[in-house]
């Protein structure tokens, strides 16, 4: 491995906590058509310090996301929302971070980052418990999204050559390049074999890509909010960003252009909004807020 691979993962552990404590809040959300409403905000983590990376379950009413213990060490914690219960779902001397349910609903898989031997791999674990499998350990993954059961959309770090965006074929060991400044957002489309990432290439103007799964293809959905990379979709095929203190929804087919979410609350600690997920039902959405 690269030696400025090494000091990224000797790093990993003070840049979790150099990036500040963040919260997680988790909202109720109403879809009519193109509007939004997101109301009945509940500090889910309430925890002080690095609380992060929320994604949910695709079949259960459960949302994973990456918590930092006192030792410095992460790991990945599940949140019932029906029942209210909270768990611990890995509990390791190692570091995992963004937890993924994979399309099989079978397994959650995440970033495993050891110090020794130091490694920042993919990897799996069942989603009822057991020993992680490792898919990838030649890269230094830092996001993933799956594409099928097979293949995936990986954010790799590079060093000093920056970062890129990666096709990947867990069954082929294909490994490709699709494209270098790639955001750390990434994600299935709904109702489409597509994929969507957001494209930095261009310093003053971020955009949000499509990738055809079937041909491979690259096209333009728009722009993303002013220097803003995280996003999410709902299952009505709306995406969702955050300014900072507020919500807002683009639906690709119209070109209408961002239109703002409805805050039916006032609460002052929503603030430093940064990762979203919103639930297969559209009636939870999770955000990262600055605690």
């Amino acid at each position: 491995m690269k030696t400025s691979s090494l000091l990224m993962l000797l790093a990993m552990p003070m840049l979790v906590w150099s990036q500040g404590g963040s919260e997680i809040y988790l909202l109720s959300m109403q879809v009519k058509g193109k509007k939004i409403t997101v109301s009945n905000p509940a500090n889910i983590s309430n925890h002080k310090g690095y609380d992060n990376q929320p994604f949910f379950s695709l079949k259960e009413p459960v949302l994973y996301f990456t918590t930092a213990r006192d030792s410095g060490n992460t790991d990945i914690r599940v949140y019932n929302y029906h029942s209210g219960a909270m768990d611990f779902f890995t509990n390791t001397a190692d570091n995992e971070y963004s937890a993924t349910v994979t399309p099989d609903g079978k397994f959650v898989s995440c970033i495993i980052a050891r110090r020794s031997p130091f490694a920042q791999d993919l990897g799996r674990f069942p989603v009822r418990g057991g020993a992680p499998e490792i898919l990838i350990s030649q890269l230094v993954v830092g996001y993933h999204a799956w594409m099928d059961e097979e293949r995936l959309l990986l954010f790799v770090l590079d060093g000093n050559a920056g970062n890129s965006l990666h096709f990947y074929n867990l069954r082929t060991k294909e490994d490709k390049i699709l494209s270098t400044k790639p955001g750390r957002s990434l994600w299935k489309i709904p109702g489409e074999n597509a994929m969507s990432f957001v494209d930095k290439t261009d310093s003053a103007n971020w955009r949000i890509k499509r990738l055809d799964i079937a041909t491979m293809q690259v096209t333009d959905i728009g722009a993303t909010l002013p220097k803003r990379e995280d996003m999410c979709w709902t299952g009505t095929g709306l995406v969702i960003m955050s300014n900072g203190t507020e919500l807002f929804s683009l639906d690709p087919k119209t070109g209408e252009g961002w239109q703002k979410i409805l805050f039916d609350f006032n609460d002052p600690a929503i603030k430093g909004i940064t990762r979203l997920a919103v639930n297969a039902d559209n009636s939870k959405m999770a955000i990262v807020v600055q605690e």
